[in-house]
């Protein structure tokens, strides 16, 4: 039986919670005659919402099999702005995201997780997506999502291959025309829309992390010599320093619903969740 736990620090709007809630409890946590595939699966919120209806729905959050744990953040500093063209992170925001994240790595080593699978609060998953990240393998590994950053822009993934968000390969100090550039990107995004599993760069929100790697020191602590923005990346540069590959998998994408558009796409697939009062 492996153990994992689900974490999520959640600040969000209750018209997408409900939609992510019942995501995660449809995860599957077995397959049929595979006994080396059975999961024990638990969650663990940080309840860091200022709608109290969010935080109602949060808290009535549960699934047959699973303990459920919620932490309140306490005082609820830093504002997220999420209702224009894209979204605003403050700098304060990100760090106190860190330690949510950090604290959840803490709580499964010493809970003796196997798994901490770190997802964001805005994400809908497919039901396959927990099993087939844990058949892998892999130490560090997510699902891809896409995502439009701006309006009217391209879909691109949440992950990347180096430094703050660079989408194509080259070498240290290889020089590069705008064409190869464009090129070698398109590259990398017509390989990711292929079902497979890629080495990257840089990861985040969709993350299946192993005890091993959470043993080795993995976390989200701000390195002081790095300028990159977000705690992703110091994750990610940390986990890369500490010998761990970063992988994508893009069998079973998730959906981000990153503004109201998304949202109002996303009814029209699949009906609101029950008790939602959407």
């Amino acid at each position: 039986m492996v153990r994992v736990l689900v974490g999520s620090p959640v600040r969000q709007k209750p018209e997408i919670l409900a939609y992510f809630l019942e995501s995660l409890k449809t995860l599957k946590t077995s397959r049929t005659g595979n006994e080396s595939q059975q999961i024990s699966l638990d969650y663990l919120f940080v309840d860091d919402n200022v709608d109290p209806a969010a935080q109602s729905l949060l808290r009535s959050f549960h699934r047959e099999g699973s303990q459920v744990y919620i932490r309140d953040a306490g005082v609820r500093i830093g504002r997220y702005d999420c209702n224009g063209p894209t979204h605003a992170w403050r700098e304060d925001l990100i760090w106190k995201v860190a330690e949510f994240k950090d604290s959840m790595i803490r709580y499964a080593l010493l809970s003796g997780y196997d798994y901490l699978f770190l997802i964001d609060s805005d994400l809908v998953l497919h039901p396959e997506t927990l099993l087939h990240l844990l058949s892998l393998g892999k130490d560090i590994v997510c699902e891809i999502f896409w995502t439009k950053w701006q309006p009217g822009s391209p879909e691109l993934p949440q992950v990347w291959l180096r430094d703050q968000y660079t989408l194509y390969h080259s070498a240290r100090g290889e020089n590069l025309s705008k064409e190869e550039i464009y090129a070698r990107t398109m590259a990398f995004l017509e390989q990711l829309k292929v079902p497979g599993v890629y080495e990257v760069g840089g990861l985040g929100a969709c993350t299946l992390i192993s005890r091993r790697a959470m043993e080795s020191g993995v976390c989200f602590k701000e390195i002081p010599n790095v300028s990159f923005w977000g705690e992703d990346r110091h994750f990610c540069i940390r986990a890369a320093a500490l010998g761990f590959k970063l992988y994508v998998d893009t069998n079973f994408p998730a959906y981000h619903i990153y503004r109201d558009e998304d949202l109002i796409k996303l009814r029209g697939l699949i009906p609101p969740p029950s008790g939602s009062n959407m």
